[in-house]
């Protein structure tokens, strides 16, 4: 659409989800820029916790963020993709929802500390700013609704779905039951978001494009690891500023922060995932929700590299081994999703696979092994750092070979 052209008001029938040269808006991009934020302050968050020796209310809570950030991203960037109007209504609704956004973000350490205190869950402020983003996902859908008959009836579900499950998070954060007692009937609330999309879809697909939801994640992932560079910078200033200064162990720790992420980022681009997705839209659902599981621990590598700064700056008492396992443990994740995506979503069981994942395996569990005996904390962060590096190598000589001859065999 040209530069001039006004943003006057437009139906919302779709778009062509075979489009040419689509790529992402500068209105998503912007739309990004809070989810980072939000990313931000549950990184700081858990790393906190993580510090206080107090691991599992950091983690609880950093899921429960993730989830609500995340699944309101997907929400926004799959309707994008199918119903970007570029008008000022849509341009509105998604100022509504970055607000949502940022008073969510604002309710995080409320709710980490309730979780520690082990008393009533303090989600208040979160749900709040998540509310004030489905409600304008709902008018989104809405709209929709009047305007794209073929697919009015998938609208209406999500209407439906999205509506109820807003309702059952405010009564329980006016409630204000126990924190065990409020996530055990939460579990009622995140089923009626996860279903509610299949169910819409089944009744109408709506028109996503499947390269510019590929191109959409990618940007994503990229935005999430700047939260591991972040932390590297954090984990840096704690030591040059100590009594040490500029040492070999600064420059080593830089490699090693830097050297994560972009390993990272390599792993992650080795993929073909937009051709894999237009030639299996059915599997839309699994690469959608699986990469929860892939920004989650992204975010969580620099809450790991938070923790390190602690430590450097001696503001923690927890092991070595803890802080090495702080990182260590979204690598890992991060590392089996990946694998997991690519096989569920070229329905491909690559035996070579086992050998990059093992030897990944390897190399994690010598990193916690060596801060055990006493090796540097900085040459254990190195190890992990070589872990991305299995599957670069595995890819750049072998494995992008049997991807392409993976997505051949699907058409």
């Amino acid at each position: 659409m040209p530069p001039s052209t006004p943003h006057r008001r437009r139906g919302f029938t779709g778009r062509d989800p075979e489009e040419k040269h689509r790529v992402s808006t500068p209105l998503e991009l912007f739309y990004d820029l809070t989810v980072v934020i939000a990313f931000g302050v549950a990184s700081d968050e858990l790393a906190h916790f993580v510090a206080e020796g107090h691991a599992w209310a950091g983690i609880v809570g950093f899921a429960f963020a993730c989830f609500a950030v995340i699944w309101a991203w997907l929400n926004y960037s799959w309707f994008a993709s199918a119903y970007d109007t570029d008008d000022w209504f849509f341009r509105l609704a998604t100022m509504v929802q970055m607000v949502g956004v940022i008073v969510l973000a604002l309710g995080l350490p409320q709710m980490f500390g309730s979780i520690d205190h082990g008393d009533t869950l303090k989600n208040g402020v979160m749900v709040l700013g998540y509310v004030i983003m489905r409600v304008s996902q709902l008018t989104l859908w809405w709209q929709v609704s009047r305007h794209d008959p073929e697919r009015a009836p998938a609208a209406r579900t999500y209407i439906t779905a999205i509506g109820i499950a807003q309702i059952g998070w405010v009564i329980l954060a006016l409630v204000g039951l126990p924190v065990a007692e409020t996530f055990a009937l939460m579990s009622i609330c995140f089923a009626i978001e996860l279903v509610g999309p299949y169910l819409a879809e089944r009744k109408a697909s709506t028109p996503w494009h499947a390269h510019h939801i590929a191109e959409r994640y990618g940007l994503m992932v990229i935005i999430t690891l700047g939260e591991v560079l972040i932390g590297t910078v954090a984990a840096l200033n704690a030591l040059v500023h100590g009594e040490a200064g500029w040492s070999l162990d600064a420059g080593l720790l830089a490699l090693a922060g830097v050297g994560l992420a972009f390993g990272c980022w390599w792993v992650y681009f080795a993929i073909r995932w937009a051709d894999a997705l237009d030639r299996r839209r059915g599997r839309g659902f699994l690469f959608g929700w699986g990469h929860m599981l892939v920004f989650a621990p992204l975010a969580a590598m620099g809450s790991g590299l938070h923790v390190a700064a602690y430590k450097l700056g001696g503001e923690t008492e927890i092991t070595d081994v803890s802080v090495v396992l702080s990182v260590a443990i979204p690598v890992a994740i991060f590392t089996a999703v990946i694998y997991g995506l690519y096989s569920l979503l070229l329905s491909e069981q690559d035996p070579f696979h086992v050998l990059l994942l093992l030897g990944t395996a390897v190399l994690l569990v010598a990193s916690v092994v060596l801060a055990g005996v006493g090796v540097s904390m900085v040459v254990c962060l190195l190890v992990v750092m070589l872990a991305p590096v299995v599957t670069v190598v595995g890819y750049e000589t072998v494995g992008h070979r049997h991807m392409a001859e993976a997505i051949e065999r699907i058409g």
